[in-house]
């Protein structure tokens, strides 16, 4: 995927305050991407741009905002804000990539679990709600305490990519294999979302079994 070009694009990050969406800007800034930071509070994702002017290009704003300076829009949002937030800003949104990151989980005393999702899996309903967006569904499983630590020099994962657009998976492919050890991988259609997502609470229940961070590593490819 290295043939397709990212510098020119700025890369827009919606929930960019939480540690996973503060965490892809930063591996994203380290190589050279112009990032924006969305947030609800634009004092909040201010601040976490500041925090990382020192490795990059970061500026903080709204949410709306930076899905309308964004090129590809990463989506890093709670659960259970993601259709309404999303619902809002279609016209910001549209004809762009759109890359939903986010993991419908309930937690219990017996730990992490997958929820169900009426649409399939989150990155669905963002493309039922999205319809004039070519969305993506990337960077489920990786781990933000990795990405946010300045000493880990690389995050050695295989992030899968889903969706019904070559063009865009490629691209979002290419965004995953800027960051040192991380490697892009096509994981299917749109309609394979729903277990790469769910995923992630077998990984947490992994992290704590055995006090790690654990990726996903595909082999033989």
């Amino acid at each position: 995927m290295s043939d397709v070009d990212l510098t020119s694009l700025t890369i827009a990050v919606l929930g960019g305050t939480g540690p996973q969406g503060r965490g892809l800007a930063r591996r994203f800034a380290v190589a050279g991407l112009d990032v924006v930071l969305g947030s609800r509070d634009a004092s909040r994702a201010a601040e976490a741009a500041a925090g990382l002017a020192d490795v990059g290009r970061v500026r903080g704003t709204t949410n709306a905002e930076a899905a309308a300076a964004g090129d590809v829009v990463l989506v890093v949002v709670p659960w259970d804000g993601h259709a309404e937030l999303l619902a809002s800003l279609t016209a910001e949104l549209d004809g762009k990539i759109v890359v939903d990151c986010v993991n419908p989980l309930g937690f219990d005393k017996q730990g992490a679990y997958a929820l169900p999702v009426e649409e399939g899996s989150a990155t669905q309903q963002a493309a039922a709600i999205l319809t004039g967006s070519r969305v993506v569904g990337a960077f489920h499983n990786v781990s933000a305490v990795l990405l946010e630590d300045p000493e880990v020099e690389s995050v050695d994962t295989d992030v899968l990519v889903l969706g019904d657009d070559r063009e865009a998976t490629d691209l979002v492919q290419a965004l995953a294999d800027v960051v040192p050890g991380m490697r892009g991988m096509y994981g299917g259609r749109l309609r394979n979302a729903h277990q790469v997502e769910a995923l992630t609470a077998n990984l947490i229940s992994i992290n704590r079994r055995y006090k790690a961070h654990a990726g996903v590593r595909v082999t033989d490819v």
